[in-house]
């Protein structure tokens, strides 16, 4: 994998103006503390900018607003790229992550216990470098998100 260290301003700046289900999906999933592993967001690699990287669950989240729609050809080749480097892209619109979190949540949960049972990967590290045993679900439950406010539907989503 090639960090592209020419792309961090224009990262900074996507952190910087992050969409709602961005923030929404980075808040209540992505933290190491609900899901045992680091992801990073708007993170430069080769010419792409991916909205949200675990190097060692191998997986690319992208969450497509309403420009994804013209874009589809460009989205399938980024893709194929991503994919000859290791890892799965999994996408999601913007209005599944406002509108639909708790599936949204469920399939990131799905991806991340099969990866688990089928790589061999170290489980995530804990305090002085012990590991311990992942307890699934891995990401809260629907009666911890009815709390999160959801945005009003937008129009061209």
């Amino acid at each position: 994998m090639t960090y592209n260290k020419e792309l961090k301003p224009f990262a900074r700046e996507n952190r910087n103006n992050s969409t709602f289900g961005e923030i929404l999906l980075w808040k209540n999933v992505l933290s190491r503390k609900q899901t045992g592993y680091q992801f990073n967001r708007q993170y430069p690699i080769e010419n792409f900018i991916v909205d949200f990287i675990s190097r060692s669950l191998k997986l690319v989240i992208e969450v497509d607003g309403y420009s994804h729609q013209f874009k589809y050809d460009t989205d399938i080749k980024r893709d194929k790229r991503l994919n000859e480097l290791g890892y799965k892209v999994i996408r999601f619109t913007e209005h599944d992550v406002k509108h639909d979190f708790e599936n949204v949540r469920r399939a990131l949960n799905i991806y991340i216990e099969e990866f688990i049972e089928n790589e061999s990967i170290p489980l995530a590290p804990f305090s002085k470098g012990e590991e311990q045993e992942v307890t699934l679900p891995i990401i809260a439950s629907k009666e911890e998100t009815n709390s999160i406010p959801l945005a009003p539907f937008s129009k061209g989503e």
